[in-house]
């Protein structure tokens, strides 16, 4: 970076207040994996999605139960599964964020503006999840995927950003509790909003079109909470770099209020946006040059090259059982709705308690082998799910013992995970958002990879349980590459 780029004169390392308004984020944007990803939106999917149900007779418990019969979609005059097509529009979703991380991160850190980007995002994320209110049947079947992945690019794209601020406003000592603190923050927030939704659901609405309306009203809810609660991380999070110095006076293409004027005292419009034109071209080429010299000292660092590769190994399994995890229930286990809801609160809740725990765990045996047991726990989870028959009478308590061993890894693996790699980067790097953006970029493709491999074995075996088994083998590979990390004692 040029010596231009420098800090704020005024360190904000540790602030109380700064760091618990980077953790509210949590508390805001975490309604869209609960609320979206994981509960109400997946079975809204699937029953909008279902033609009829026919009943089927299982002779190992001697009693019939209703399966469901769904309608197909076609994609270019080709008939995909509901599921399958589900999970392709997430890949897309990945794929965009992917291609548009890198550059946002890079120009983020080379003009010291990502806060607005992050807000960009969040507010992004946060109307395709009001959108989403528009899907009321196959007729809007493609609006619901199109709000769906633009969702998707809000949430994720946001964290780009979002995760990067944690190197700038902690020091190293407090990083875990810090990084912990927010999925925390993220997961009280995110049940007491599915907890609203399903009353609204299940005890205010008297029929099922009332159901439907207020599965509606509970995506609009979705996006206001997010909307409204990340006001609180904006109002305190600080800009980083003199953005207004680097900046051209009359800059059209990031401030749409100058769109309009007539720009007579600079030569007129053409003139400035011309002069934009330039500007942007040096920032990209700038951008380039940072991504470089980043990527190269990413894959030049042994410990971060095998972290990094063991994170994108088990982030294939992690991320795409997260998104996933509903359709399984519903699909493969034929599980009742209040049933299936009321596990995923149960995950969200015991996921606390897991977050807390490793974090604490981490500072008794070190980070690497907090995150050697959970990945461990979760090829056991990968194992027992393959395992797991709909025909079997004990089907349910074997998924809630699935179930609840990913409650206890989720938020411990995911937090560790962030705050690992924050220990691993440079010290008071300006190139933060550089460094998180390949993180993320690694998580995202993981993601392509996992969900494309989830719902092409879907179309191929009619059901998710090979699906299920393949996210083992990523666990056992990300499990291996991580013992060659190399770190201090506890850390």
């Amino acid at each position: 970076m040029s010596d231009k780029h420098t800090k704020p004169v005024k360190s904000i390392k540790n602030n109380p207040k700064i760091m618990r308004a980077w953790a509210f984020y949590d508390w805001a944007n975490s309604v869209y994996s609960l609320v979206i990803t994981s509960t109400i939106f997946p079975i809204y999917y699937s029953i909008l999605t279902t033609a009829y149900e026919k009943d089927e007779y299982i002779k190992e418990t001697g009693q019939w139960i209703k399966v469901p019969v769904r309608n197909l979609i076609h994609v270019f005059g080709k008939a995909y599964q509901p599921d399958a097509v589900y999970g392709y529009s997430l890949t897309l979703s990945f794929f965009i964020v992917v291609l548009l991380s890198p550059i946002l991160s890079s120009l983020a850190d080379t003009i010291g503006n990502k806060k607005s980007f992050l807000q960009f995002f969040c507010y992004l994320g946060a109307t395709s999840c009001m959108g989403l209110a528009m899907f009321t049947g196959m007729g809007t079947v493609w609006l619901g995927l199109l709000f769906s992945v633009t969702a998707s690019v809000g949430f994720w794209g946001s964290l780009v950003f979002y995760n990067s601020f944690l190197p700038d406003i902690a020091t190293t000592d407090k990083q875990d509790a810090l990084s912990a603190k927010g999925y925390v923050y993220g997961y009280i927030g995110s049940v007491i909003l599915v907890v609203i939704c399903l009353v609204l659901i299940q005890v205010c609405a008297e029929t099922p079109k009332q159901a439907a309306i207020y599965t509606r009203v509970s995506f609009l809810l979705t996006g206001a909470w997010w909307f409204g609660f990340s006001q609180y991380t904006f109002r305190h999070l600080p800009q980083f770099g003199q953005v207004k110095d680097q900046l051209p006076k009359d800059l059209v293409l990031l401030n749409y209020k100058n769109i309009f004027k007539s720009h007579e005292q600079e030569g007129g419009f053409m003139c400035v946006l011309k002069s934009n034109i330039y500007f942007y071209i040096d920032i990209a080429r700038e951008s380039f040059r940072e991504l470089y010299k980043v990527g190269n000292h990413l894959f030049g660092n042994r410990n971060l090259k095998y972290f990094l590769t063991s994170f994108f190994f088990y982030s294939v399994g992690m991320q795409t059982i997260f998104l996933m995890a509903t359709l399984f229930g519903k699909s493969e286990i034929n599980m009742a709705q209040d049933k299936l809801i009321m596990t995923l609160l149960l995950i969200q809740i015991e996921a606390i308690v897991g977050a807390l725990f490793f974090s604490w765990l981490s500072r008794k045996i070190g980070n690497k082998n907090v995150i050697s047991i959970a990945v461990a726990l979760w090829i056991g989870a990968c194992l027992a799910a393959y395992f797991l028959n709909k025909e079997n009478p004990n089907v349910e308590y074997q998924f809630y013992g699935v179930a609840a061993v990913i409650g206890l890894v989720m938020g411990g693996l995911q937090a560790m995970s962030r705050s690992t790699y924050s220990k691993l980067l440079p010290q008071d790097s300006m190139d933060n958002t550089t460094y998180f953006s390949f993180y993320d970029v690694l998580e995202k493709i993981a993601i392509i990879l996992g969900t494309f491999i989830f719902a092409t074995l879907i179309e191929h075996y009619n059901n998710m349980r090979f699906a299920a088994l393949s996210m083992s083998i990523f666990f056992a590979l990300g499990l291996v590459f991580i013992r060659f990390v190399k770190t201090k004692s506890n850390e």
